[in-house]
């Protein structure tokens, strides 16, 4: 009995960041709050959209809405990160969230709601949530110590795994039983909830040589980026491995072909449980250096797990590898993150958090007009076992091509020992 002990404290999440950082518990806190809320709008919006069109065209318009800005202002949003206190840049488009949440609320309490105001508070909120991200994702490195880095990150992906799983389930009750409304007013709770927890932060200030954003500050996070070959790797294999193998469009058509119509909800929820339950068990994960090799492991096994389950024709088993493509996704996640946050300078952090957000946003959406347009050539499950096995071999010849990311060690590489050195400076001189 007592050698499972150690065992199990090995496997279960590594708590030290939010033991340690009382910034990283608030900023936790914020996350989770928002979390729960922002799917009561993601599920209320599409559904609001149907009841006033009825029409599928008009509910898939959204995602062209929210691409350009979403990208767009990613970019911007990263060079404003390096130039301005994170804290105060995420609390300003926190609480610009916060107005659209009440926008959209007023409109649903119309005797009549428009639809126009429904797609340009979708476009301003992915512009928003573009503007905020980098700022987000860069405030991690500076209130949790560098070697807490993948652990912060599983902590993180928790949260959003756990929301990703139930949240949807949850938003769909109340939009069913209280309407739309009802979940907008919600969402705007959770906003100033998160505002409130966001506030009793300490600030984030810039780095001193930080330099006012402009196109020029874009450009030199980009060329930073262009020069770490490592680097453009992870970005990479994220796109290949999204690009074929997200088939998420195919889902309802696969849920028809297996002639499960009422697994439809279990085939979108089941990449997050297998997610949720890697990060509700990744303690190892912290003790890992060679993040390279566990990248390409995770997303071979990403590919391998889409294309089995586009193979077999039973519906418990295409959860099952659904689920073990969504547990692979998640150690992927963690790999990319510690290379990203312990080896990039924070005074460049913001703008490649938004070289990032260009990476993962980018790779979905034109993953499901891979699968879409494949589908209409092969047939729904050809698509998804194609876009699998495409996966595995984009990867392995990324693999080939960038040696250096294999050879990534977070004790030897660099870049992630002077990023090390940095930090070591930055708790020194606040102490």
């Amino acid at each position: 009995m007592t050698s499972t002990v150690p065992f199990l404290r090995r496997l279960l999440p590594d708590l030290a960041p939010w033991r340690a950082s009382r910034d990283f518990r608030l900023l936790w806190a914020s996350g989770c709050v928002t979390g729960f809320g922002s799917f009561l709008s993601f599920v209320a919006l599409p559904i609001q959209i149907k009841e006033l069109t009825g029409s599928t065209f008009a509910v898939g318009l959204v995602g062209a809405f929210e691409l350009v800005p979403l990208v767009v202002f990613g970019l911007w949003g990263g060079a404003l990160a390096d130039a301005l206190d994170r804290r105060r840049l995420v609390l300003l488009s926190e609480a610009g969230l916060a107005l659209l949440a009440a926008l959209m609320l007023a409109n649903s309490l119309l005797p009549h709601p428009l639809l126009w105001p429904i797609y340009l508070v979708a476009a301003l909120t992915a512009a928003l949530a573009g503007l905020q991200r980098p700022a987000l994702d860069s405030m991690v490195p500076r209130v949790v110590a560098h070697d807490q880095l993948p652990a912060a990150f599983a902590l993180n992906s928790l949260y959003r795994n756990v929301a990703s799983v139930a949240g949807p389930p949850l938003a769909g009750v109340v939009v069913a039983v209280a309407g739309a409304r009802s979940a907008y007013a919600l969402d705007l709770l959770t906003f100033l909830v998160s505002l409130a927890l966001i506030a009793r932060m300490r600030p984030v200030p810039p780095a001193e040589s930080a330099e006012a954003p402009s196109l020029r500050t874009i450009g030199q996070g980009l060329a930073y980026a262009w020069s770490r070959k490592d680097l453009l790797g992870t970005y990479a294999i994220d796109l290949v491995a999204m690009l074929f193998a997200y088939p998420v469009a195919l889902y309802p058509f696969l849920a028809s072909e297996l002639d499960a119509e009422w697994a439809l909800g279990l085939l979108y929820g089941a990449t997050a449980a297998g997610a949720l339950l890697v990060a509700a068990t990744g303690g190892w994960t912290a003790r890992v250096h060679r993040h390279g090799r566990m990248l390409l492991f995770a997303a071979l096994g990403w590919g391998a797990a889409m294309a089995l389950a586009g193979l077999v024709g039973n519906v418990w088993l295409v959860l099952l590898f659904l689920a073990v493509a969504g547990g692979a996704d998640q150690v992927s996640g963690v790999a990319r993150s510690t290379i990203w946050n312990q080896s990039i300078p924070d005074q460049l952090r913001g703008r490649l958090a938004g070289v990032e957000v260009l990476s993962y946003s980018v790779g979905p959406q034109l993953g499901q007009v891979r699968a879409g347009g494949m589908a209409a050539l092969v047939g729904v499950r050809g698509s998804i076992w194609a876009g699998g096995l495409l996966c595995v071999a984009g990867v392995l010849a990324l693999t080939a091509a960038v040696p250096k990311l294999l050879a990534w060690d977070s004790r030897t590489d660099p870049h992630a020992l002077a990023v090390r050195e940095q930090h070591e400076r930055q708790a020194a001189g606040v102490s």
